[in-house]
């Protein structure tokens, strides 16, 4: 059977997510669905693009689009989106472009390859027929194709009611400090703060088997 594989906020943890995608034993018909934000905070966005765009080339990859890849994608355009980017953590995200160890690095340090797949690539939703998927949240009385950017970018997960679809919601975005995800009955929150001292998650949506990796390597499988 195919297997979807939903994996939480990046962030720039490579480590994480090289461990992770070991530790899950990556098939060739999985389905894996990234909830967005890859870049900032973390140390190594340079790396984890060219990791998502391998996985694009040689896995089914539906990678979404999360509020810091839209702060990332906009910090192209005029300087004061520029700075605030840099404050939401675009800093580390330039360092890890930099060809010179101890430089702040600079936009145009960042590979065309990577700016095409955060611009052209990335999407708001995705939806099988038990569980849709979105970066933040939705709003349950609207259509997929009509919820507004605020609820798929920006909205925090406060235990929500069930869509209108009557599909779970799985979704990153607001970070879980324990490193457990947060799992109610309508929706399942997969950000377990692998920026800070949390862990990266991917959620096995048909058994509901969570596993999980960290900065340093460690991995770990909760229960379904």
């Amino acid at each position: 059977m195919t297997r979807h594989l939903a994996i939480g906020d990046i962030h720039g943890c490579y480590e994480a997510l090289r461990a992770l995608c070991r530790f899950v034993g990556l098939q060739d018909d999985d389905v894996i669905i990234t909830l967005g934000d890859y870049p900032d905070r973390g140390p190594n966005t340079n790396a984890v693009f060219d990791y998502l765009i391998h996985l694009d080339r040689n896995h089914m990859l539906v990678p979404l689009r999360g509020n810091h890849d839209l702060l990332m994608a906009a910090a192209r355009i005029n300087e004061v989106d520029y700075e605030q980017w840099i404050r939401m953590g675009g800093d580390a995200t330039l360092r890890s472009y930099s060809p010179f160890e101890g430089d702040e690095g600079s936009l145009i340090d960042i590979p065309d390859e990577h700016w095409d797949f955060l611009t052209h690539r990335l999407q708001p939703y995705f939806a099988t027929e038990s569980h849709f998927f979105v970066h933040a949240n939705a709003d349950p009385d609207l259509p997929f194709d009509e919820q507004p950017d605020y609820m798929l970018y920006w909205e925090q997960f406060n235990d929500p009611p069930r869509h209108e679809s009557g599909k779970i919601m799985v979704c990153g975005h607001t970070p879980q400090h324990t490193g457990l995800p947060r799992i109610t009955e309508n929706g399942i929150c997969l950000d377990t703060w692998a920026c800070g001292d949390g862990w990266l998650s991917c959620l096995h949506v048909e058994s509901g088997i969570i596993w999980q990796a960290n900065q340093r390597g460690e991995t770990r499988q909760l229960p379904a």
